[in-house]
């Protein structure tokens, strides 16, 4: 099977693309400044923009499948403001879309998010949601996949809790948290990931299906940010900051050029990022096999 994979030399797709490989798929990887150093032989890079139809349709066309894995992230304020991820996340999904549609594409791979709604609190998670009917509207054989947050190599998961230490605490051993770190997360690593990723692509019994995705444990941000803390042997305090004076915080903060985070983050931190029912169990997965963050961060 001849992949194109959109968004291919990031995160995800810099783990995705060998695992294709492995399973003798060939490979494009389309990017807006494909890092060629960073492709694996034997892959072709291409650039394009899925924001700009035609920037994409010649490279996308003859494939025989397509996976979308662009994304801006939803942990932190994207550039431009978060129109961005109406831009990104809908309007480009329609654009890839259609040029499969047009380029003789079969089957279609569409990365969501958790929550993904068209209604939903947050501009990440609307447009993600909107993004999806694009992919359901279609004639391509579709597959969506919803994971909850990605760990592993190349990640920012981790990091991201430190830079939130960054911002609410800078220079003291205290660690203050929006709502004491309350909400909860289903960490899943990247490997784990793209091995159900890959598998969508070659079995019919994915086609037209949505899966919610995530690990083997259900953790705080709370218990997330301790374990992150003790894995390099450092100690903190923890204490709660109101929700409501966090919204405060992220809200003005978020007017400031260059901080990392605004009233969309806020929101966010104010429901579960977990599975109700974890899907795993489509890809014939046991949750015990999975990696946990514990064993990740303890190398």
């Amino acid at each position: 099977m001849h992949v194109l994979v959109a968004g291919g030399n990031g995160f995800i797709g810099s783990h995705l693309v060998p695992e294709l490989l492995a399973d003798d798929h060939e490979v494009t990887v389309l990017a807006r400044n494909p890092d060629t150093d960073a492709v694996p032989d034997g892959v072709e890079a291409v650039s394009g923009d899925i924001t700009a139809y035609d920037s994409i349709e010649s490279a996308v066309a003859g494939h025989d499948a397509v996976v979308n894995l662009v994304a801006l992230s939803p942990l932190f304020k994207p550039k431009g403001g978060d129109e961005m991820h109406d831009e990104v996340h809908r309007h480009g999904t329609e654009n890839l879309v259609r040029a499969a549609e047009a380029g003789g594409v079969d089957r279609f791979l569409q990365l969501s998010a958790l929550g993904a709604d068209p209604d939903g609190a947050t501009a990440y998670i609307r447009a993600k949601g909107q993004a999806e009917a694009h992919v359901t509207d279609s004639d391509l054989d579709w597959t969506i996949i919803r994971p909850s947050v990605v760990f592993g190599e190349g990640g920012e998961f981790v990091s991201f809790t430190k830079k939130l230490k960054g911002m609410f605490a800078p220079g003291v051993p205290i660690y203050p948290l929006p709502g004491g770190g309350k909400t909860r997360f289903q960490p899943i690593h990247v490997d784990d990931l793209v091995g159900m990723l890959a598998e969508t692509l070659i079995d019919d019994a994915h086609v037209g299906e949505t899966y919610e995705l995530g690990g083997p444990e259900n953790l705080t941000l709370r218990e997330i940010t301790n374990m992150v803390y003790d894995a390099e042997g450092k100690s903190i305090t923890i204490v709660s900051v109101p929700m409501a004076l966090a919204g405060v915080g992220l809200s003005v903060g978020g007017k400031i050029p260059g901080f990392p985070m605004g009233a969309d983050q806020y929101r966010s931190l104010q429901f579960d990022n977990t599975t109700a029912d974890n899907d795993i169990d489509a890809f014939g997965v046991e949750p015990g096999s999975l990696t946990t963050l514990g064993s990740y961060l303890a190398g």
